[in-house]
């Protein structure tokens, strides 16, 4: 696991198996723990500075995923920076439109929140949940992308 700090926002952890993601938290108040300055958190840590990574090159462990969960992540990873979907344009650009509320379940487990940027998918009525981090921290990530 390596560890990064994000003035502001707190200490986040990325789990790589060699050079794949496996596990990536975003930044909250936590104890800091873990090695520092990894490539890939150097990365992370440009994405809160406002840089437009769009992780297309990190290789993230699939492991287990169905067919549609990788339609869902890969037409997500496609998102481009500050803009947004809706669950059901996102079903739809994974090419099952009726399946909004299984978009919306792909993004609930997401393991990957930056590499697979779920804070850029709205409610079709206003922004929408983002977790146990809530809509404040959806709203700090979007505010990022907005510069």
């Amino acid at each position: 696991m390596v560890a990064y700090d994000v003035p502001r926002w707190g200490t986040g952890e990325v789990w790589l198996d060699g050079e794949t993601v496996v596990h990536h938290d975003l930044p909250t108040a936590r104890p800091s723990r873990g090695e520092r300055g990894h490539p890939i958190t150097d990365r992370v840590l440009g994405w809160f500075g406002g840089a437009r990574d769009d992780f297309l090159d990190v290789e993230l462990d699939l492991e287990g995923a169905t067919e549609f969960q990788r339609a869902v992540v890969e037409a997500l990873r496609r998102v481009p920076w500050g803009e947004t979907v809706t669950y059901g344009e996102l079903a739809a650009l994974a090419g099952r439109p009726n399946a909004y509320r299984a978009a919306g379940t792909v993004c609930a487990g997401n393991r990957f929140p930056l590499f697979v940027p779920c804070h850029r998918v709205v409610s079709a009525s206003g922004l929408g949940p983002y977790g146990s981090l809530g809509t404040g921290y959806k709203e700090r990530m979007l505010a990022v992308e907005a510069g």
